[in-house]
């Protein structure tokens, strides 16, 4: 099967299936989700969603936590991964928010780029989630899933797998595919043994294609 023609079943099958994909981080705006992210950077959803009630209710607003200290912010993030830095990271995030960009959070990738604690991929999360960018996100999920059903190829980085997606999917659906991708690869593409005897699209998994077709000769 061709690239092409991976990509065109691809966006068939979730479009139809999953229609709504949408991040599993409990959020109720741009502030709280660019927190959100930042924190689970190496960290499940899950975790995350289980201190940010506190974390949010402490800090409703990017004013109050530029307000706060390094100190005070790890007292709430404590049960995260690497939690001293990422209390620096919250820290330091909104004070430059509201230095640079007078308390909102940018859209453009080149300026969420230059808050602490934002790579690209949480730069491409805060592009597409909130503002409905076609920027594609590119964390472990997405480049295992991605090159495992064959939609990029000799991708060894998580840039190149981002400008492949970014090259190949429709614009209008780049924000959700990285959705699909993500939620894929957490519950059914895992990462040490994918469940590939339940995937429902194994028909253009170019992974399942070269291990269990060759295994049947």
């Amino acid at each position: 099967m061709l690239k092409k023609e991976r990509y065109k079943e691809f966006v068939a099958y979730f479009s139809t299936h999953n229609p709504e994909a949408q991040t599993e981080l409990n959020y109720s705006n741009p502030y709280e989700l660019l927190v959100a992210v930042i924190l689970s950077a190496q960290c499940t959803d899950k975790r995350i969603n289980q201190i940010t009630p506190a974390l949010f209710d402490r800090f409703p607003d990017v004013t109050a936590l530029a307000g706060s200290t390094v100190e005070e912010i790890f007292s709430y993030i404590r049960s995260v991964s690497y939690p001293n830095n990422k209390a620096k990271h919250l820290l330091g995030m909104a004070q430059k928010l509201i230095e640079e960009f007078q308390g909102e959070v940018p859209e453009k990738v080149d300026d969420l780029i230059k808050l602490p604690g934002v790579g690209r991929k949480t730069a491409n999360v805060i592009s597409s989630v909130v503002y409905n960018n076609p920027s594609m996100a590119v964390d472990t999920h997405v480049f295992r899933v991605s090159n495992r059903l064959g939609l990029t190829s000799n991708a060894t980085t998580p840039l190149a797998v981002e400008k492949q997606l970014v090259k190949y999917l429709p614009k209008d659906t780049i924000a959700i595919a990285h959705h699909w991708l993500i939620l894929h690869g957490r519950y059914i593409c895992l990462a040490r043994r994918p469940k590939c005897e339940i995937c429902p699209i194994t028909y253009f998994c170019k992974y399942f294609e070269k291990t269990y077709q060759q295994q049947a000769v």
